[in-house]
Formats: C-alpha cells, structure tokens, sequence
C-alpha cells in the first residue's frame, strides 16, 4: 500500500511540474507501480495474505470467546 502511495504522489507531482519529480524520467516516476504488482503477486503466491487473513481472523474470535466468557463472569480462559 505504501508504494501505491508513493506512486501516486510521483505522479501527481511528475504531472503539475513540483519539485524534483518533474525532472525524473517516466519509468522512475512509474516504478512504485511496478514494484507494488511484484509485491502483490508474491504475497498471493507466497501464501502471506492468506497467513495474514487467517490470523486476523483468529484474533477476533478468541476476543469474541473472551468477551463472551467475561460476560459470563468466567473470565478469560488460562493456558
């Protein structure tokens, strides 16, 4: 997400003339596009997204199990 930001800033200010930007060349300016493709395929292809939802996932079941128990007047379960 960070580079996609950073290409869009590129580019804003490649295309209003700001600053040091308007002087790079396109591919400079494009490459946080490019490098933010090459992210994305390899976090699908890696399985990191994937790790990443299921432990998100996780967190919010085990904080719904624990509020559930607290409202129960059980508390939190211990390990």
């Amino acid at each position: 997400m960070y580079l996609l930001g950073l290409g869009l800033i590129f580019l804003a200010m490649k295309s209003f003339g700001w600053g040091m930007v308007a002087a790079w060349d396109w591919w400079f300016v494009l490459s946080p596009f490019g490098l933010a493709m090459a992210w994305w395929a390899w976090a699908d292809w890696s399985g990191y997204t994937k790790k990443k939802s299921i432990e998100k996932e996780n967190a919010r079941k085990k904080a719904r199990i624990d509020k559930n128990r607290e409202a129960l007047g059980m508390g939190p379960k211990r390990k």
